[in-house]
């Protein structure tokens, strides 16, 4: 019997996850007119996206951050709102103040731009942490405390935030536990040559984003959300998930590994990816594909680690590789455990 009510005009799990697929394949299309060669990262948003989560975009800038988020917002028909984040951006430029009104003479809530579906957060890391501080929340709990009242977010609810390198000016690095809030981290990288031969001919000319057009819906997303969270997980691999978080914190190059709330993120990510799969259950494989951009950016590798100059996100991700190639998946009915071919 079906009791989430986001499920009840599903017919079976079958049809509906090859219904899910679809959906993300119109998504996909639609990013894919703007965002071209990139199939990794736009599938890594769209899983973040169908898992209830939030996204972190990471790279130099022009490499196309904002146009990917502002790409898989606009694919999708629901309330949209972008924050620029600068050092002057107060808390309540961001969830909204109370603001007295003469005629009732009474204070009345006027909402930030934080209410809104989907939230692009543009270069988050060059805001002062009280600015950054007012998501927390918002992130977490999907609501707004404003002067003692709380507010809820109607869901769906996702921030896509970008940032630069923390290596460039006027970056500062977001605190641990705004880190931590975040489901997943993506790098854009450089085009290849083909692509950005591609994005001369298409770019040069207009703006790319004035042909993207919804292809599906906000209720659409919720119901989608809801299939996800029926995903079957055995308890093999949910042994594996706490296995390998259990890893990032004994790890002799880590001075803090990955918190219990990267292991429910990582859970709904595999459940997510696995739907996109067209599966109504998880592998190991899936667990592992978002292991790294789940993890990575949760990590603070030792200082000494970084003294080389390698950053610190490919420290990470070389840290979670080894832990990937370590931590064995264990059998079905606890036998020997067994290294997962990957």
């Amino acid at each position: 019997m079906v009791t989430d009510p986001g499920l009840r005009h599903w017919r079976d799990p079958v049809t509906d996850i090859g219904h899910l697929a679809e959906v993300a394949g119109r998504v996909r299309a639609s990013v894919e007119t703007v965002i071209d060669g990139k199939g990794e990262a736009i599938t890594t948003a769209l899983v973040v996206l169908l898992s209830e989560g939030h996204l972190l975009i990471e790279d130099v800038p022009g490499v196309g951050k904002t146009m990917l988020a502002k790409a898989l917002a606009r694919s999708i028909d629901a309330r949209v709102r972008r924050i620029q984040f600068t050092p002057d951006l107060l808390p309540g430029d961001v969830t909204g103040v109370s603001v007295y009104n003469q005629g009732t003479r009474d204070f009345e809530f006027r909402p930030g731009p934080v209410f809104a579906n989907i939230v692009v957060g543009d270069e988050i890391n060059r805001a002062e942490p009280k600015a950054q501080s007012a998501l927390l929340e918002c992130m977490e709990e999907h609501q707004v405390t404003v002067d003692g009242v709380t507010y809820r977010l109607e869901p769906p609810f996702m921030v896509i935030a970008t940032q630069n390198p923390v290596e460039m000016e006027g970056t500062r690095a977001l605190p641990e536990a705004q880190r931590d809030r975040f489901t997943a981290r993506i790098s854009m990288g450089y085009p290849s040559p083909a692509a950005e031969m591609a994005m001369l001919d298409s770019h040069g000319s207009n703006n790319p984003l004035t042909g993207v057009t919804p292809v599906t819906d906000a209720a659409e997303i919720i119901r989608l959300v809801a299939l996800v969270r029926t995903v079957h997980v055995s308890p093999e691999v949910r042994q594996y998930i706490v296995d390998l978080v259990g890893a990032t914190r004994a790890h002799p190059d880590v001075s803090l590994g990955a918190s219990p709330r990267a292991a429910l993120h990582l859970i709904r990510t595999a459940r997510a990816r696995a739907a996109l799969d067209q599966r109504a259950f998880v592998l190991p494989d899936d667990v592992q594909e978002m292991a790294i951009p789940v993890l990575a950016h949760r990590l603070l590798a030792h200082p000494e680690i970084l003294l080389s100059g390698e950053p610190a996100t490919e420290v990470c991700g070389r840290i979670l590789a080894d832990i990937l190639d370590r931590v064995p998946v264990v059998r079905p009915g606890g036998a020997r455990p067994l290294r997962h071919g990957r």
